[in-house]
């Protein structure tokens, strides 16, 4: 029986033209599948970054203004808010509210307006990628 197994593994000495075709084949079909699916995750990655500098530079127009009591003293430039090294982001400010604007590196602008106490979260883009839905809000 050893000698039987022996003789056989003797015998092959590589693989055939087809075999390395079909996996080849099978390689190729499967990096089909993940590249748009991992070029899309990438995308909503960046996405979230923009959404997250939007949601802390709020935090820190906030807490300005719990310091100077006038958003209008809290845009970006100005010497009383802190953007602590978040990047992309602009603040505009009148005297009851505030608009922060982030934009992704997708081209994806999230905004966070407050105006009358009302705070709403719209976003536009290219298209429809990555973390901004069709409707426009997030």
């Amino acid at each position: 029986m050893l000698h039987m197994i022996r003789k056989r593994i003797e015998d092959e000495k590589g693989f055939t033209l087809i075999e390395l075709l079909v996996v080849i084949l099978i390689i190729g079909i499967l990096a089909a599948i993940a590249l748009p699916t991992f070029l899309g995750q990438r995308a909503k990655g960046q996405d979230s970054s923009a959404k997250s500098n939007a949601r802390n530079m709020v935090s820190q127009v906030e807490s300005c203004y719990a310091t100077e009591q006038d958003y209008a003293a809290c845009e970006s430039g100005d010497a009383t808010l802190d953007a602590g090294g978040i990047e992309d982001t602009v603040v505009a400010a009148t005297d009851t509210g505030y608009t922060v604007t982030s934009t992704s590196e997708t081209d994806n602008t999230f905004v966070v307006t407050k105006a009358g106490g009302t705070i709403t979260r719209t976003c536009e883009g290219p298209e429809d990628k990555g973390g901004c839905p069709s409707d426009g809000s997030w």
